[in-house]
């Protein structure tokens, strides 16, 4: 059965085939390149993979990173399409869904937004509640260093506290327009801002939103 996981990371790959591996991508100072040696590592070093979260381990990521983005692009393609190792718990359908259907999504959009002639995607509202879903859950993990209060906002007034304190910005948008611009996609994600400008203004600029 296919997954929203699934899926992304069929698209995902397919992008960055098509974009080849000097394309840009929304992730600062990386290429297409290394958007790929990072989903690669992410899934198959997870000695290395924790530097992403774990500040003495980083110099180690970085390092294995460097080593499969030397690889050839096509390697880093096929192995981002065909998935996890045998072993990996990622091979779970259940840790599958619950630890990449985000991270897709966003690596795809970090792919597809960097692009001059990009569009909007139409997703299907079983989509979106999934990633609304897992947005309510992390909010404020991902906003917790941001210098506003912050609350997430969906066109039929549900919403997420991302940040408490003041002044306040309430950001509006579809659940998948939120979710990039919680994860520091500010720049390219279509929402509408409210509050403070002076406010408003640090939290586009803002480098603390997200992992």
């Amino acid at each position: 059965m296919s997954t929203f996981a699934k899926r992304e990371r069929l698209l995902l790959a397919d992008l960055l085939e098509t974009a080849g591996p000097e394309a840009p991508t929304l992730c600062e100072g990386w290429l297409t390149r290394d958007l790929a040696a990072h989903v690669v590592v992410r899934e198959r070093r997870p000695d290395a993979a924790g530097g992403v979260l774990i500040k003495p381990l980083a110099p180690r990521l970085q390092k294995v990173m460097e080593e499969y983005a030397a690889k050839p692009y096509e390697e880093l393609i096929q192995l981002i399409r065909t998935g996890p190792p045998r072993f990996s718990p990622f091979q779970l359908k259940q840790i599958d869904e619950a630890a990449n259907t985000v991270e897709f999504y966003v690596h795809t959009e970090d792919v597809r937004r960097a692009q001059p002639d990009w569009t909007p995607r139409e997703l299907d509202p079983v989509f979106q509640e999934t990633l609304w879903s897992r947005l309510e859950r992390t909010a404020r993990l991902l906003g917790r260093g941001i210098p506003t209060g912050l609350v997430l906002r969906r066109p039929d007034g549900r919403t997420a506290v991302a940040h408490r304190g003041t002044p306040v910005v309430t950001v509006t948008g579809e659940p998948s327009e939120l979710l990039l611009f919680a994860f520091g996609r500010q720049g390219t994600a279509r929402v509408e801002t409210v509050g403070d400008q002076d406010a408003i203004t640090k939290l586009s600029e803002a480098k603390q939103l997200g992992l």
